[in-house]
């Protein structure tokens, strides 16, 4: 059974870094499209980035471009999100799924199946 689970998050100040990790299980990390998405309190789950299945085609949401980089390492199985410069605006839940039915990515979240269970990122002093 395919199964994704994130990992990486923390506490971490204003300007500083974390490097989520995407763990899947059951099948190979390449036949799908992965995309990380956040939720913060009270707002609705946004994209910040994706991976198509090839790995040739690369998203970022605006507001992280510049500052994030998704990869992916086959041979873990395994999708990562390095994020850098990070702001209080980026504190969420961050979760990793996969795309359904499409090697291409997306930015709509119901287009995303199996999701992960989360892993919370805040960003403060």
């Amino acid at each position: 059974q395919l199964q994704l689970v994130e990992s990486g998050g923390g506490l971490v100040q204003p300007g500083g870094s974390l490097r989520l990790s995407c763990a899947v299980s059951g099948s190979r990390v390449d036949y799908y499209a992965i995309g990380w998405f956040r939720q913060a309190p009270g707002k609705e789950r946004e994209g910040v980035s994706c991976i198509s299945s090839s790995g040739t085609s690369i998203n970022y949401a605006d507001s992280v471009k510049g500052r994030f980089t998704i990869s992916r390492d086959n041979a873990k199985n395994t999708v990562y999100l390095q994020m850098n410069s990070l702001k209080p605006e980026d504190t969420a839940i961050y979760y990793c799924a996969r795309r359904g039915g499409m090697a291409t990515c997306s930015s709509i979240a119901a287009e995303y199946y199996n999701w992960g269970q989360g892993t919370q990122v805040t960003v403060s002093s």
